[in-house]
């Protein structure tokens, strides 16, 4: 079995660091990142993003090899590293607030919701959109664990709404997100009505993870690509963009009853 192109990149990352003689805090410094985050990419808990192969490259003056290694080495293995990157956070994060204008967030969508939304990128084959329902539905385990995330989320008005899957299936996803926000202490959903005009989160969605030891990333998501975000400013922004979005929401009470009221209205 050979190595998987992110672990190439790690050793090769690794062994940057020891030939210049550097230990991880050193090498941390170097880069403007922790020791217990150089340490964390090394050992494979935290993903070598963009940003984070951009500052060796500046750091080491390699003329952007390790930026060049990341593209390639990603294009080996079967999920985009962005994404792999992103599950990899999620699977750790503590807490989640997580904003969607479109769809119902990825880890709160039942099976046929999710297969509906795969079955619209004609870019996927029949067998390929089961096997990312598949790893859809895997996803959401970390919500069934012992030790869940909360997770708290804003959806637009238009999600309830958008017949994706068709009636039925809109009206089992509704339920399902009313159970939710029922049932569980670490679920909360709420909704953007009808009634509120241009407001921050159409800007487009956004997820913000909090990590163990209260550090946040977040992603920004489309279709091509996600990004995930580290630099503190770009996180600054983005957590006003949440408040903003928060703000213009329907308490969780009210959500629950509009989501009920809509699920029932699918027929």
């Amino acid at each position: 079995m050979g190595m998987t192109g992110a672990e190439i990149l790690l050793d090769e990352i690794r062994q940057a660091r020891t030939s210049h003689g550097l230990s991880q805090d050193d090498f941390g410094k170097l880069i403007s990142y922790s020791g217990t985050h150089v340490s964390a990419v090394e050992t494979g808990t935290r993903p070598p993003t963009g940003d984070y192969v951009a500052a060796i490259d500046r750091a080491l003056k390699t003329g952007g090899l390790f930026t060049r290694l990341l593209e390639r080495l990603s294009e080996l293995d079967a999920a985009p590293l962005w994404l792999r990157e992103w599950i990899t956070l999620e699977q750790q994060a503590r807490a989640m607030r997580w904003y969607e204008m479109a769809w119902v967030p990825g880890l709160l969508q039942t099976e046929e919701y999710a297969r509906a939304v795969f079955d619209t990128d004609g870019r996927l084959t029949a067998e390929e959109v089961e096997t990312r329902v598949a790893a859809r539905l895997t996803r959401q385990q970390i919500l069934a664990g012992d030790d869940p995330p909360q997770l708290v989320a804003v959806v637009d008005d238009a999600v309830l709404r958008r017949p994706i899957g068709g009636a039925a299936v809109m009206r089992e996803q509704l339920f399902r997100l009313v159970k939710l926000n029922q049932d569980s202490r670490r679920v909360r959903i709420h909704v953007v009505p009808q009634g509120v005009g241009a407001y921050a989160g159409l800007d487009g969605p956004f997820i913000i993870a909090t990590l163990p030891g209260q550090v946040d990333v977040g992603y920004l998501d489309n279709r091509l690509q996600g990004q995930v975000v580290e630099r503190a400013v770009d996180l600054a922004a983005l957590r006003e963009q949440w408040e903003a979005t928060l703000a213009e929401a329907l308490t969780l009470h009210q959500s629950t009853e509009l989501m009920l009221e809509v699920a029932k209205s699918w027929i």
